[in-house]
């Protein structure tokens, strides 16, 4: 097994494992290491079914289940550890799977549950023939590139989550039905639980207003964080190829995803690892 570093910032490709077969302690020990060190691991080539493909996430942790949320439901299975990411639909005119088309703002997966997913894989099944690209924030990085005297502010103090599968709009709260809408007050500044490095937890997506503050203060202090956390310089992006599984950190990363036709088919089958509440 080789470790080749993808960017400065964030990400890694792993060579030499083969996860459609069984992995060995060392392996996944070396694997779990790396994951840790490089927040975003790409591992080219592979051939998973889905037996496979929970094997490869229970490398990370408990594999979550997918649970249908209280208001407007995307498509999809649920009850399953597995979500298809596709524009694909089926011949009925339902939607094979959610967030099908388009861009998608950066957000870390679930981060508006009281426990988080720690991880996120995502296997490429099928592609457009540009396009859909996946970008990563380095949230560690963010976190040390906040002013002093913005950070002393934040310092002990929550932002709201919330997701209402928009994909490109900020949430407007005065108009939100917040018992159809999954939402939590996390820490803005978290403590990771397995590295303890401290990280900003907030993207433009699914941060919505900072504990303590009004709401200019809360919209003002959001936009000088959102700008920090997608500073180039601390984006890795990834370009994809079929067989692609790439797994990333979701307590100290955020990801977006880039445009791509409309009218060409893109397939991701995607597992989450069960995660815990966040610390300041």
């Amino acid at each position: 097994m080789d470790v080749v570093k993808l960017h400065p910032a964030l990400g890694a490709e792993v060579r030499g494992v083969d996860l459609s077969k069984p992995v060995d302690a060392t392996t996944k020990a070396a694997i779990a290491q790396a994951f840790n060190d490089h927040i975003v691991l790409v591992f080219k080539d592979q051939t998973l079914d889905e037996t496979s493909q929970l094997a490869a996430g229970e490398i990370f942790g408990p594999v979550a289940i997918r649970r249908r949320p209280p208001g407007r439901q995307p498509g999809g299975d649920y009850d399953t550890p597995f979500m298809l990411v596709t524009n694909i639909v089926r011949p009925d005119g339902s939607s094979l799977g959610a967030f099908g088309d388009g861009e998608m703002w950066f957000h870390h997966d679930t981060s508006y549950y009281p426990e988080p997913h720690r991880a996120t894989l995502l296997y490429a099944m099928k592609l457009p023939t540009h396009g859909g690209n996946t970008c990563f924030s380095n949230m560690y990085m963010a976190y040390e590139n906040i002013p002093r005297p913005l950070r002393d502010r934040l310092e002990g103090r929550r932002v709201l989550q919330i997701h209402d599968y928009k994909r490109r709009e900020r949430l407007n709260l005065d108009e939100i039905d917040f018992a159809k809408t999954r939402h939590f007050e996390q820490p803005i500044i978290i403590t990771h639980p397995k590295t303890g490095r401290k990280a900003l937890y907030i993207s433009r997506l699914m941060s919505a207003r900072i504990e303590g503050f009004s709401k200019a203060e809360s919209e003002d202090a959001l936009e000088q964080l959102f700008e920090i956390a997608e500073n180039p310089a601390i984006v890795f992006e990834h370009e994809w190829s079929l067989g692609d599984m790439v797994i990333w950190d979701n307590w100290c990363s955020i990801h977006a995803r880039k445009d791509f036709p409309r009218d060409q088919e893109r397939l991701m089958r995607r597992l989450t690892i069960e995660g815990q509440a966040m610390s300041f």
